[in-house]
């Protein structure tokens, strides 16, 4: 196995990405981002910016995007925890519009998920005390800050806790696709 396996999702833009992992007595070590075996995967990115987020059990984050020309691809993983991590198409003229992806991500199964731009972004925290890094393509704009809202019956994400969500006070007033600011077309 190479030291980065590459599967693309039901969405192929969205890919699920996994590190060979070397443990030993010590812990263990994994190589997450290689510019080398993204670039083969078509994944012409550079990171410019990290983000780590805590969250306890049930918090629900998303679905964020940022606007053009201030788009962002994501790479997601758990650093401690668990997540049901949702990607969601929002590319106006893609054949996947509207449509969802999620996988589970932990600091045991040690995956990571791109997230290209053009996508709305969203998870929810399976255990207390979840910590997620991003690397993101893209430095934080708040001019171009977008949100669309995590239970869009048109989407119908299937989160694990719909029920228990809690979300930020912004998080929940967002529009649903179909009313939220959107300015992607596929192919981006």
């Amino acid at each position: 196995m190479p030291f980065l396996e590459f599967k693309r999702l039901d969405i192929p833009d969205v890919i699920l990405v996994t590190p060979k992992v070397f443990p030993d007595q010590r812990g263990y070590f994994k190589e997450i981002w290689k510019r080398t075996p993204f670039l083969a995967e078509g994944i012409p990115y550079d990171f410019v910016q990290a983000n780590v987020s805590m969250s306890k059990k049930y918090i629900l984050r998303g679905l964020h995007y940022q606007l053009k020309p201030s788009e962002m691809g994501k790479l997601v993983t758990v650093l401690k925890g668990r997540i049901f991590d949702v990607a969601v198409d929002i590319r106006k003229g893609s054949p996947y519009y509207g449509k969802w992806v999620g996988v589970e991500l932990s600091e045991d199964n040690h995956k990571l998920l791109w997230i290209p731009p053009g996508f709305a972004h969203g998870f929810q925290a399976l255990e207390d005390d979840t910590i997620v890094l991003y690397l993101v393509t893209k430095e934080y704009d708040p001019e171009r800050d977008a949100c669309m809202r995590w239970d869009d019956p048109e989407i119908g994400i299937e989160w694990p806790y719909p029920d228990k969500a809690i979300l930020s006070q912004k998080d929940s007033k967002c529009p649903p696709l179909r009313e939220a600011p959107n300015n992607f077309t596929y192919p981006i």
